[in-house]
């Protein structure tokens, strides 16, 4: 992104705010689809983390990557990201490789955007020597061994987090993710399917739940990715519990986005580091480090990246509780949360199956989802028995959508390997366990040559 907030005027009213978060809504026939894939690389031979620069690192893959017709973005005189048609691919702090895919109109389209780009990433990968693995977590290397790299703002949030939380830093470095990244038509829209979403986001972790290991043993979780979402950072991070209260909207995230410490601003290429300081004490002009000024709308842009509950909202709605994995749970991920919120009769059916849950037992299911899975108890069944109803709402959706491909199948198909995960009650951790017990023989550098793309 260029470093145009300093030609914008400052925001005049906090009504701004929220009313940026409004100029998402559009009709249906405008909502689409974007996902967002994280993944780690090492090199072949030793299975180490690439590093950002020398053979076979980072920058290297950048490079190669422009061969597909890439544009190449810079910071500070570094290649830190590329960007096509509304997609970019982006660097995480601990290196991990991510497609951030363009807006489309269909899991087919999406699913096809996913394949383009993990087989460009396998033709450079293999040129250089180097592989990339989907996991939630990384599964061999310390936090030490793990590179850094050079983006700015990954430096200030690296010393803040260690004021806020004990976990940030494996965040950070060693998680990788799969989003989905949705649209809504009205604020009452966004309100329920936020509430639908944040409800529902534990029930998308036991599915997905694929980061079993640390350091090459077994780290006690299925999800260690999101358990160590619980000790990040608190004022950023969770379950939102506002989000189900009184007549939420978009005035109501934006009072709420106003009190989360921000980590910086740019100005003049750089990035200030302002952490610890909220946004409303910028906007009223009190920042220390910026004496009188106050911020532009690209700020409030900035600063809404920063924010991590479970679901986010910017000017569309972020899925965000799911472990990266191989090629066809990328996929399944937007299925999912496609057949729930694209269609009335889906968003109305799991509200109903949601509505009557409370804030405790909404964070039970988050804080206990990590550890096990689709067999955490729920009043008086499972989160296996609520995805079976889950998967059957999300099939239906589709069904309604009644979008096709060339060869004239739906976009049902992409929620088979879910269904399969949740017929046989065990998550893709529990697979992953049941390998490194038996014929791996606790040898965990068999994963590499069985889960990478």
């Amino acid at each position: 992104m260029s470093d145009h907030a300093v030609k914008e005027g400052p925001i005049e009213d906090v009504r701004q705010l929220a009313a940026h978060l409004e100029t998402g809504c559009k009709p249906q026939s405008e909502w689409r689809i974007g996902t967002e894939h994280e993944k780690f690389g090492y090199h072949l031979n030793n299975l180490t983390p690439l590093s950002y620069e020398g053979e076979g690192g980072i920058l290297a893959m950048l490079e190669g990557m422009q061969q597909f017709g890439w544009t190449p973005i810079y910071e500070a005189g570094h290649l830190i990201a590329l960007k096509q048609n509304g997609a970019s691919i982006t660097l995480e702090p601990g290196g991990q490789f991510e497609l951030s895919g363009a807006p489309l109109e269909t899991v087919h389209e999406t699913c096809n955007e996913v394949h383009t780009h993990l087989a460009q990433v396998k033709t450079v990968a293999e040129a250089l020597g180097v592989g990339f693995i989907g996991l939630g977590f990384s599964p061999k290397w310390t936090l030490n061994e793990t590179p850094v790299m050079p983006k700015s703002r990954y430096g200030i949030m690296r010393e803040y987090m260690k004021k806020v939380g004990t976990l940030g830093h494996e965040m950070m470095f060693r998680s990788c993710t799969v989003q989905v990244n949705l649209d809504f038509e009205s604020e009452a829209d966004m309100a329920k399917k936020f509430r639908v979403a944040l409800a529902l986001q534990p029930i998308a972790t036991a599915l997905f739940a694929n980061s079993p290991f640390t350091e090459g043993k077994p780290n006690g979780f299925l999800s260690y990715r999101s358990h160590v979402w619980t000790d990040t950072d608190a004022d950023r991070t969770g379950m939102l519990p506002f989000v189900f209260e009184g007549e939420f909207g978009f005035e109501k995230y934006a009072d709420y986005a106003l009190d989360v410490p921000m980590y910086f601003v740019r100005r003049n290429g750089e990035y200030v580091d302002v952490s610890g300081s909220s946004f409303r004490t910028f906007l009223a002009g009190r920042l220390d480090q910026l004496p009188g000024e106050r911020p532009t709308m690209s700020d409030w842009e900035d600063h809404l990246t920063t924010i991590f509950p479970e679901v986010r909202l910017k000017q569309f709605l972020e899925m965000r509780g799911a472990d990266g994995g191989p090629w066809r749970r990328l996929c399944a991920l937007p299925a999912l949360w496609v057949g729930l919120l694209y269609s009335k009769t889906s968003l109305d059916a799991c509200w109903d199956l949601v509505k009557d849950w409370d804030s405790e037992e909404r964070e039970i299911l988050r804080a206990q989802v990590p550890k096990s899975g689709l067999q955490t108890k729920f009043r008086t069944s499972t989160v296996q028995n609520i995805a079976k109803d889950v998967l059957d709402i999300a099939e239906d959706g589709l069904k309604r959508r009644d979008r096709l491909d060339a060869a004239g199948d739906s976009e049902t198909h992409f929620l088979d390997i879910l269904q399969d995960i949740v017929s046989r009650g065990q998550s893709p951790a529990e697979e992953l366990l049941a390998q490194y017990h038996g014929p791996w023989k606790r040898d965990i550098d068999h994963i590499f040559a069985a889960f990478s793309y």
